[in-house]
């Protein structure tokens, strides 16, 4: 192996005393000797920021930092922009978390890391281009802190950098991961760990609870589905940060009982997003339910659920999306913005709306007997049996063998086949005979049984941008939901299929990239960072391509991989 030849040793030696290192040219050899527990990627689009674990976070003024190659450097890209380069990397002799870095490069070694929200301390050779007024830098021989100006402490530049380094990636090296795990996988783990610790904010300003983030740049903000999907991650890891990262969502509770689809400390949305909140308090809760656990939230989630039915579901009718205007997002507000569902549709009765709506009701069931509320569990009943009546009446189509949202207006089903229509088989609508039509759909190569499964929806039908974002590309949320589904029905090997091939290729392209992405390509033969997002691509925008280091795909992809060793 060839192992940091031009570094120093000693110094490096000393600042992993905490856990074995390998940085190795591969990343896949000579893994029998000793294991990686710190990736070591260096590529384009790493985000690295300061963890509310190691201490308080700073929305407007902490900094945050993407990686970029050719030549390695970092681009400091909040509270103000900055670029600093590093030189040529030299391969695999990386150390790379969401807040240190390790890595020798042509012009030599360099180290770094966050002292705190506010500060980042580099050992040395590095440029910089000139400093914007929102930042302030100090320099001492091969030592520079930059920081925040208005937080700007010139003394923390002679702290011990082996132990700074040693304190941050601490959390990461005493995570218990599952025993004989394919190295693929434990790497890819580790790595999705990494962007986990990172997405965690500190309670601040109108989020009383810790926070999470689907990524720390560039939406920054919190929003209601993304945090339930953070919580299944979080569960394996820790269930404090699982349960307030739950908790948070509800800081943001009107009194009306909406609850926004986008937080941040400074400001709420006005629209919601899929309600999945009861179920996420359900799966936190685990098979032995705590009752004072279910208890805080019982009236807050009868409050939320009260205002989809009286604002989001037609009378006598089903549920709808609230549809916007903008052709890039034409509904932010179901978490799908941009899908072919919502081309020219001004209203639609939707059918992922209607199956969230309905085992959310099926779960409000089981903690109101729980609770002892017979009268209201009997009412969450027949909410949840009336929705799966009005699913099974409107929205499946026998001829397809699929549902599909309906509209209202046409008084006719859209037809547009999207991964939502998979989504019945969550909340118990879909009959024996429904389901083996949708696994028919599963599995045909020429629909959803794509190499990468299950596309967001089928390019094939015609529609404009086929792959740009929920208009074709495979979402780890929406598999991680169809194959609950399927667990539910008891199609458990279909369910280990899809669950396993989204691993794979969560694990394919972190190994080729450096990052666990947004969305995939469904026939797996573009690189994600080479799929348009809201209308184009352009490298030089955030907005318009796939986000690196994201959210869910982290955390799910986290568990996913804790679960199937459970069930192993």
């Amino acid at each position: 192996m060839t192992f940091l030849k031009n570094i120093d040793r000693r110094s490096f030696l000393a600042l992993t005393t905490a856990g074995s290192v390998s940085l190795w040219s591969n990343p896949l050899q000579a893994m029998t000797e000793t294991e990686i527990t710190i990736p070591n990627i260096w590529s384009n689009g790493q985000l690295l920021a300061f963890s509310a674990l190691d201490g308080a976070t700073s929305y407007e003024s902490g900094l945050v930092a993407r990686s970029t190659d050719e030549p390695a450097g970092l681009i400091l890209v909040h509270p103000a922009r900055t670029e600093i380069t590093f030189g040529k990397c030299v391969p695999g002799e990386v150390q790379l978390t969401n807040d240190t870095f390790i890595l020798r490069t042509d012009k030599g070694s360099v180290k770094g890391a966050f002292v705190d929200a506010f500060h980042l301390l580099i050992e040395g050779p590095y440029t910089i281009k000139t400093l914007p007024p929102l930042l302030d830098r100090a320099s001492d021989g091969s030592r520079t802190l930059i920081g925040a100006r208005s937080h700007f402490d010139p003394s923390l530049l002679h702290l011990d950098m082996s132990q700074l380094l040693k304190q941050r990636q601490q959390w990461l090296r005493e995570q218990a991961i599952p025993t004989s795990l394919p190295l693929k996988r434990k790497q890819t783990l580790y790595k999705a760990l990494s962007v986990m610790k990172g997405q965690v904010n500190s309670p601040e300003g109108l989020i009383r609870h810790r926070w999470t983030t689907p990524d720390r740049w560039p939406h920054r903000d919190m929003w209601l589905w993304d945090s339930v999907f953070h919580a299944l991650g979080w569960r394996h890891i820790d269930q404090s940060v699982a349960q307030d990262a739950i908790s948070a969502v509800f800081d943001g509770q009107r009194p009306d009982g909406c609850i926004p689809h986008q937080l941040s400390p400074l400001k709420f949305s006005s629209v919601t997003q899929p309600p999945l909140l009861a179920f996420g308090v359900q799966q936190l809760a685990g098979k032995q339910p705590d009752g004072e656990w279910i208890a805080q939230f019982y009236p807050k989630l009868t409050k939320y659920l009260q205002w989809d039915f009286e604002h989001r579901v037609a009378p006598d009718d089903a549920a709808h999306w609230f549809i916007d205007p903008d052709p890039l997002s034409r509904s932010g507000e179901s978490g799908m913005d941009n899908s072919p569902r919502f081309d020219g549709a001004t209203r639609l009765y939707a059918v992922d709306f209607n199956a969230f709506l309905s085992m959310e009701c099926a779960v409000m069931e089981e903690f109101a007997k729980l609770l002892g509320h017979s009268k209201e569990a009997l009412e969450w009943r027949q909410k949840h049996e009336e929705l799966n009546r009005t699913m099974n009446a409107l929205m499946w189509n026998e001829d397809v063998g699929l549902y599909f949202d309906y509209d209202p207006v046409a008084k006719a089903q859209t037809r547009v086949k999207s991964v939502s229509g998979f989504m019945p088989l969550l909340c118990g609508a879909a009959s024996k005979h429904q389901v083996k039509k949708l696994i028919a759909h599963i599995n045909d190569p020429r629909s959803f049984g794509t190499p990468v499964p299950l596309p967001s929806a089928i390019a094939s039908e015609g529609f404009a941008n086929p792959h740009d974002m929920w208009r074709g590309p495979v979402w780890v949320n929406t598999n991680w939901l169809v194959a609950l589904g399927l667990d539910r029905v008891g199609r458990r090997a279909e369910a280990s299929k899809i669950r396993e091939k989204t691993m794979r290729e969560i694990e394919r392209r972190y190994l080729e990239l450096g990052s666990l992405f947004e969305f995939y390509d469904e026939e797996s033969a573009t690189h994600p960072n080479k799929l348009p997002r809201k209308g184009r691509l352009d490298p030089a925008s955030p907005y318009h391509q796939a986000i690196h280091d994201y959210g869910w795909t982290t955390t799910l992809y986290a568990d996913l991989v804790f679960s199937t060793s459970n069930r192993e």
